[in-house]
C-alpha cells in the first residue's frame, strides 16, 4: 500500500509538465551514457559554430586599430550581410555589390557619414564569399546528420587559422584596412567549403537527385518555417545594428565589440542545442519519449549552468580586455556601459538556443517559426502603440532605442531573448504539441 501511495503521489506530481525542467537536476554532471553522448556531440559542434563569429571578432579586433569609424562601418556591413545571408545564395553575391550603397543608407549610415567609404568596401568585398558561407553550412548540417561535428570543427579551425594569419598581412602588411579584412575572411569561408566537400565526397557518393525521390512537398513546408523564424531572428539584431549607427560611429563601434562578444558567447550554447536535436529527434523517431524527455531537460539544464558560466567569463574578460579592440578612450566607455548587459543576458541567450535545438529535435517546425515571428510582431506592435501614446511603449524596441540610447538597445534585446525563452518555456512547459504525452504521464 505505501509503494502504490508513493507511485500515485509521483504521478499526480509529473502531471504538471513545468516541472519537467527540474527533473534529475541533481544528474546535470553525471558523466552517464546519456551525459557522455552530448558532450561527444556538443563540444565539437559549439567549437565549430563558434568558429565564425570567433573569425568576425577577430576582424573586429584587428580593424578596432584602424579607428572607431572603421570598427563601426565593419559592424553594419556585418549587420546587413547576416541578414541576407539567411535568404539567398549566388544572388546574394550579386544583390549586395549592387545595392551596397542603398543598404547601408537603410542602416542609418547616410551619403555624408565617414562609415560609408569602409562600410561599402567590406560589404562588397565580403559578399563575395556568400556561396561558400551558405554551402558550408549545409555541409555542416549533413555531418551532424551523422552525428559527426568533429570533421565540421577540423575544417572551421584550419578556416580560422588561415583568417588570422591573413588579417594582419592584408590588413597592416598590405595596407588594405578594412578590405583586407574582408578578403581574409572570404578566402578562409572558402577553404572551409572545400575542406568540407572534400570530406564529404569520401563519406558518401554525391549523385544528382533523383526528381522522383525528392518530397518537395514536405522539404518546401520545413523549409519555408525555418526561413521565416530565421529571418525574424535576425531582423532584431539587424535593427540593433541599424539603431546603433543612427547614434553615430563612436556608439556604432562599442555596440560592434559587445554585440561580437555577444554572439560568440552564446553561440557556445548551441553545441548543447545540436546535441540536443539530435538525441531528440533519434528518440522520437523510436517513440522512446522517456528519453526525449530525459535528454530536452538534461541539454536545458546543462545549458543554464553553462550560462552562468559564461556570464562571469565574459563579465571579466570584457572589463578587463576592452583594450583589445580598441584604444579610443570614448569606444572604452560606452563598451563599459553594455559589459553588464552582454554578461548578464548570457544565462537567458544559452537557454534559448538550446530550446531550438530541442524544438527541431522534435520536428515542432511549425511552432518555432509562429512563436519567433510573434516576438518580432509585439515589437512592431509596440512600436504602433507608442505614437498613439500607449504605455507599452517603454518596451518597443525602437523607442528604447531612441531615448535610452546604447542602453536601450541592450534592454531591447534583452527582452527579445527573454521572449524566445518563454516561448520555448511554454511550449514544453504546458505539454502541447509533440510534447502532449508530458500530460499526465508519470516519469520515473
Amino acid at each position: 500500500m505505501a509503494e502504490d501511495s508513493a507511485l500515485q503521489l509521483t504521478e499526480r506530481k509529473w502531471k504538471m509538465p513545468l516541472l519537467i525542467f527540474f527533473r534529475d537536476a541533481r544528474l546535470i554532471f553525471k558523466m552517464d551514457e546519456l551525459g557522455s553522448e552530448i558532450l561527444r556531440i556538443a563540444v565539437p559542434a559549439a567549437m565549430a559554430l563558434a568558429a565564425d563569429p570567433i573569425a568576425s571578432l577577430i576582424d573586429t579586433a584587428f580593424v578596432g586599430h584602424l579607428g572607431p569609424v572603421e570598427i563601426a562601418a565593419v559592424g553594419v556591413s556585418i549587420a546587413i550581410f547576416n541578414q541576407a545571408s539567411k535568404v539567398t545564395i549566388f544572388p546574394l553575391a550579386i544583390f549586395l555589390i549592387f545595392c551596397a550603397k542603398p543598404l547601408l543608407s537603410i542602416m542609418g549610415v547616410k551619403s555624408g557619414s565617414p562609415m560609408l567609404t569602409p562600410a561599402r568596401k567590406y560589404l562588397t568585398l565580403r559578399s563575395l564569399g556568400s556561396p561558400a558561407v551558405l554551402l558550408s553550412l549545409a555541409m555542416q548540417g549533413v555531418f551532424r546528420g551523422f552525428k559527426d561535428t568533429k570533421t565540421p570543427l577540423y575544417a572551421t579551425v584550419i578556416g580560422d587559422v588561415a583568417n588570422i594569419i591573413l588579417d594582419p598581412i592584408f590588413i597592416f602588411v598590405c595596407r588594405l584596412g578594412v578590405s583586407g579584412a574582408a578578403i581574409a575572411h572570404v578566402l578562409s569561408q572558402y577553404l572551409i567549403s572545400l575542406i568540407l566537400l572534400w570530406r564529404l565526397m569520401k563519406k558518401i557518393d554525391l549523385l544528382p537527385p533523383s526528381l522522383k525521390d525528392l518530397q518537395f512537398g514536405r522539404f518546401l513546408k520545413n523549409g519555408f518555417l525555418l526561413l521565416a523564424r530565421v529571418i525574424a531572428a535576425t531582423i532584431c539584431v539587424t535593427l540593433a545594428a541599424s539603431r546603433a549607427a543612427r547614434l553615430g560611429s563612436t556608439t556604432m563601434a562599442a555596440f560592434q565589440v559587445c554585440l561580437q562578444v555577444w554572439l560568440t558567447s552564446s553561440l557556445l550554447a548551441d553545441g548543447l542545442a545540436v546535441a540536443g536535436q539530435a538525441i531528440i529527434a533519434c528518440a522520437f523517431a523510436e517513440k522512446d519519449y522517456q528519453k526525449a524527455t530525459t535528454a530536452g531537460t538534461r541539454v536545458l539544464q546543462m545549458s543554464f549552468v553553462l550560462g552562468l558560466g559564461l556570464a562571469v567569463v565574459v563579465g571579466l574578460g570584457l572589463h578587463f580586455g576592452d583594450g583589445i579592440f580598441s584604444k579610443d578612450p570614448n569606444v572604452l566607455y560606452i563598451i563599459s556601459i553594455g559589459i553588464p548587459f552582454v554578461a548578464a543576458t548570457q544565462p537567458i541567450n544559452s537557454i534559448a538556443f538550446v530550446f531550438d535545438g530541442v524544438n527541431f529535435g522534435a520536428s515542432d517546425f511549425a511552432y518555432s517559426a509562429y512563436s519567433m515571428v510573434s516576438v518580432l510582431a509585439l515589437f512592431q506592435t509596440t512600436n504602433e502603440a507608442e505614437s498613439s501614446g500607449s504605455y507599452s511603449k517603454h518596451c518597443n524596441h525602437f523607442f528604447l532605442s531612441k531615448t535610452g540610447g546604447f542602453v536601450g538597445i541592450w534592454i531591447a534585446l534583452t527582452i527579445f531573448m527573454g521572449l524566445r525563452t518563454f516561448a520555448g518555456v511554454w511550449r514544453m512547459g504546458t505539454g502541447t504539441g509533440p510534447w502532449s504525452f508530458l500530460r499526465g504521464r508519470m516519469l520515473p
